[in-house]
């Protein structure tokens, strides 16, 4: 098996990584090609955080990992799974949540080989092993060891509260406005729009598009009540992150 730093170091007969799907359809520029592939590994990203036990915030940290990694280099360069396991790693490394390599492997073997047994301690299986940590390294470096990330959850968190205390109870607790707010962010994850736009913008946008979802109305005054929770952000802004979003949800409906 390659290492991390050459092209995409798979495995032996397609066992432990899956073959490279170039596209969900014919007639594609290499930029929706690489766009979707992102998609897929950010889903994988997402289902074996899960499977692991991992926290929502490591998962949404192993997500920016990996999209940074990828605006520094080029993605055909490297495989992209095993980048994610490496992510993975890292994430939970940086968000204090560690988790075994052994663990993540055995997990990403599962996801594209479901039912099959947990990995034996063979050669293939420690050189696998030796190409997660070194990718991490490569990320690192890659990334300048900055690995310190902001997210919107904390700012989305204080949000809802705030427009909670806004609404009438029975309405608020009739409509899944934080529910849907909550599943919006973590969505947000599957693309680069995450690390395009601010956190702030990011949890004001998601609870825009989830209280107008619903019709949910909030008390008038002088400004608009995402204004009064977040002084620089424009209506351009929730637009965009908005945009994006449902770029994102285009691209899954294709993917399917």
């Amino acid at each position: 098996m390659e290492g991390p730093s050459s092209r995409a170091p798979a495995a032996k007969d397609g066992a432990l990584l899956p073959a490279r799907r170039d596209s969900c359809g014919d007639g594609e520029s290499d930029s929706a090609r690489d766009i979707k592939t992102h998609f897929r590994v950010c889903r994988f990203i997402m289902d074996t955080g899960v499977k692991l036990g991992m926290r929502s915030v490591p998962v949404a940290t192993a997500c920016v990992l990996y999209h940074r990694f990828f605006e520094h280099v080029n993605m055909h360069a490297y495989e992209p799974y095993l980048v994610a396991m490496s992510c993975v790693y890292l994430a939970g490394k940086v968000e204090e949540q560690h988790m075994r390599t052994r663990d993540i492997i055995n997990v990403s073997h599962r996801y594209f080989n479901s039912g099959s047994a947990p990995l034996e301690c063979d050669k293939e299986f420690w050189d696998l092993r030796d190409s997660v940590v070194q990718c991490e390294l490569l990320i690192l470096r890659q990334l300048n060891f900055h690995v310190s990330i902001e997210h919107p959850h904390k700012y989305l968190l204080h949000y809802l509260f705030s427009v909670k205390s806004l609404v009438n109870r029975h309405a608020w607790s009739r409509t899944p406005v934080a529910e849907t707010s909550w599943a919006l962010l973590r969505d947000c994850y599957h693309g680069a729009m995450c690390i395009r736009h601010i956190p702030q913008h990011i949890a004001i946008a998601t609870l825009y598009l989830a209280i107008n979802s619903y019709g949910v109305e909030l008390p008038a005054g002088e400004k608009e009540w995402w204004q009064v929770l977040c002084e620089d952000v424009t209506q351009a802004d929730i637009d965009a992150v908005i945009s994006d979003l449902l770029q994102l949800y285009d691209m899954e409906a294709k993917c399917i």
